[in-house]
């Protein structure tokens, strides 16, 4: 088969060893453990080279199915249930080994320079390490209970990340919020895996896809809520609505986790477990039923391509913009596999994680050079085309890229995803989906002007002033920064290409097709066929996507760029428009709703109840515990201690004295004395021994 394919188990299990390497010996190292890290991921990313080229071949070499390749050891037994550890290879896994890899070797590279100097820089790389080795674990996991540990590591690791600066409370607070917001969705993957445990009889990922697919199993109700409770911790981990809110906050992590948990890991957890239990879903949530125009993934993923995009507009922050586009596109993903589209859903996961990963690092690029380590765009940014040129392009090429411009990667699978609701009957979707693609336009469009365009302002101002002081006219960031950008960039532009469907290359969903158990249209799990690609169907979303950046850009001139413009402070002089404003500002007030409703609601009367358990049961009798204590003390001590204690040893001392006294004549020190004693004594004796004898 292939040695790479074999070993695959490698893959995660070098970046764990070299998460317990650093924190062992990181700090005695030269670069503080980095080098551990970075060079545990290029390992990692040439053995998941090699098993893609293997993958690839064996594809090829196939007539038909191109089968998983499984290698498995049983880790423990509970009864007749055998619980395995190992791998389990299809062109999906191989797909996200690689992306995981190649994107965790390119952020830590980054990250050298980025967090230089920092106060926790061994256990930043001990946490990062760690956290790419936990969603390479589920990637590969040949069963539910290690795909489970997989999802678990990640959730620590983010806590861990995110809440890196955790003496910033707002950094804590998004940590903690991060944390028990995705416990929250946690608890429906514990309750799916006992259910399909029941349905299934295994554990088995392959076992259960297949049962699923072939309809044989039993209980066709207890399959869906399966499904639904699955599918509540996928909305929890890839932030879908409603638990999406935690995802900006988790800007307050460095900027190279951002762009890491956003792209390839975490986020896209959520996303994997719908593609990789598919037919669970399918057949569970009865998305094979002609005629149905909805379901709950595809309405889940509909409402949150828009409401992440509408708050996209509002926000100041450059990291937050991007962190709701990735709300949105996370939105497209679960919309795509919600109508039917596996292919070009799992194409945009890999698509989507070069130029949003781009996207981040140029953020990163942008505060570490140009605006003092600020991210508000309105306050400290603006004009930095020029000055940061590599920033510039690489940023530009991640838009086109994002905005599905004609012939770059987002266009290829985004494009596919809208194609594919309209051809298979969801037609709300696909106007959502070209509605989205509109606002995506808009509000990148937005950030590129206030980022880039118009006049340098706050630390961007102090930043291009200084450059013209020193008679410069560029100073972009350092390589450790700027390479990363280019690679990125470059495949921001042409990694579409491997499924192009205006140009007939489909070799992407050739490679991973047999993930989901093709042919298509068979049995109860009946996939519908991809669309032939048309310019007349992909024309509205074009036209909207043109719009969009014509709308945004006159908007951003006129608001941004001109101080008599009648649009500057429309929102604040117009009623409807400053409530529709603030609504957006406020995230719709879910925080509000969560935090001061449900939260207070439930959280506040629990610690009332505990608070008043405290002070009137457990401190009740911890008090009454002490009084008797002090009372059984103080009857000890008089009565034990002074009288009998004391009494006997005052007693012994007194009878001793006596003794002492009457006794002391004895020692007079005249030596005639002792004799006469001494005579008596043996006198005494010898009559002792007579009187014995006879």
């Amino acid at each position: 088969m292939g040695w790479f394919l074999e070993h695959a188990w490698l893959i995660p299990a070098i970046p764990g060893a070299a998460f317990a390497l650093i924190i062992l010996i990181g700090k005695r190292m030269p670069r503080g453990g980095s080098e551990i890290g970075i060079a545990s991921m290029l390992a990692a990313l040439v053995l998941s080279a090699g098993a893609a080229y293997q993958w690839i071949e064996h594809v090829n070499s196939s007539d038909g199915e191109a089968e998983a390749v499984l290698n498995r050891w049983e880790w423990f037994r509970i009864g007749d249930l055998k619980v395995s550890i190992g791998s389990h290879l299809d062109g999906l896994a191989v797909m996200m080994l690689l992306l995981v890899a190649f994107i965790s070797t390119l952020v830590q590279i980054y990250s050298t320079e980025y967090v230089r100097g920092d106060r926790r820089y061994t256990h930043y790389f001990a946490s990062i390490t760690l956290f790419s080795a936990g969603m390479l674990v589920m990637v590969l996991a040949p069963n539910m209970v290690q795909l489970l540990l997989g999802w678990e590591i990640m959730g620590l690791c983010s806590f861990l990340l995110i809440g890196h600066w955790w003496e910033e409370r707002v950094n804590s607070e998004a940590a903690l919020k991060a944390f028990w917001t995705v416990r929250v969705g946690d608890m429906g993957l514990l309750v799916g895996i006992a259910m399909l445990l029941s349905i299934f009889h295994t554990l088995e990922i392959g076992e259960i896809n297949e049962a699923a697919a072939s309809g044989d199993f039993d209980s066709k109700r207890l399959l869906m809520w399966a499904a639904v409770a699955l599918f509540i911790a996928c909305i929890g981990k890839s932030g879908q609505f409603p638990l999406h809110t935690w995802l900006p906050d988790a800007m307050a992590g460095p900027t190279p986790v951002s762009s890491l948990l956003h792209s390839s890991t975490m986020v896209v957890g959520g996303v994997f477990l719908v593609a990789r239990l598919y037919p669970v879903f399918h057949v569970g949530l009865d998305m094979n039923i002609l005629g149905q125009h909805f379901n709950l993934i595809a309405v889940i993923g509909g409402i949150t391509v828009l409401i992440a995009a509408g708050l996209a507009f509002v926000q100041n922050d450059i990291k937050r913009v991007l962190a709701y586009s990735t709300v949105s596109q996370l939105g497209y993903m679960m919309m795509g596999l919600g109508v039917g589209a596996w292919t070009a859903a799992v194409f945009h996961i890999f698509t989507h994680a070069f130029f949003k990963c781009c996207l981040f690092l140029c953020a990163g690029s942008v505060a570490h050079t140009g605006s003092h380590h600020s991210f508000d765009m309105k306050k400290d940014m603006g004009g930095l085309r020029k000055s940061m040129p590599i920033t510039f392009a690489a940023w530009i090429a991640s838009t086109l890229a994002l905005c599905g411009i004609p012939f770059v990667s987002g266009f290829f699978s985004k494009d596919e995803i809208i194609d594919s609701a309209k051809h298979n009957d969801y037609k709300v979707f696909y106007l959502v989906g070209i509605i989205g693609a509109f606002m995506t336009t808009a509000y990148m469009t937005r950030a590129t002007y206030l980022t880039f365009f118009g006049k340098a302002r706050g630390a961007a101002a102090h930043f291009v002033h200084e450059l013209e002081h020193e008679h410069k006219t560029t100073h972009d960031s350092p390589w450790p920064i700027t390479v990363p950008l280019v690679i990125l960039g470059l495949l921001a532009i042409f990694s579409g290409y491997l499924n192009a469907a205006p140009f007939k290359w489909h070799w992407f969903e050739r490679w991973t097709e047999s993930a989901i158990g093709l042919p298509l249209g068979e049995g109860i799990f009946a996939l519908p066929h991809p669309p032939e690609f048309s310019w007349t169907s992909a024309a509205p979303g074009l036209v909207l996507v043109a719009a969009g950046f014509a709308v945004s850009l006159l908007l951003c001139r006129a608001v941004f760029g001109s101080e008599t413009s009648p649009l500057r402070g429309l929102t604040e002089r117009n009623i409807a428009l400053r409530a529709g404003h603030k609504f957006l500002v406020n995230k719709y007030y879910l925080d509000a709703l969560y935090e001061k409703v449900i939260v207070h609601g439930i959280a506040y009367p629990i610690s009332r109840a505990a608070y008043w358990t405290n002070q009137h049961i457990i401190d009740a009798v911890v008090n009454t515990v002490g009084k008797a204590g002090r009372r059984t003390g103080d009857l000890v001590y008089k009565y034990i201690d002074q009288l009998l204690v004391d009494g006997a040893v005052n007693g012994s001392g007194t009878t001793a004295r006596g003794a002492g006294g009457a006794l002391q004549p004895v020692q007079s020190g005249k030596v005639n004395m002792y004799g006469a004693l001494l005579f008596g004594a043996a006198a005494v004796g010898g009559l002792v021994l007579v009187l014995v004898n006879s």
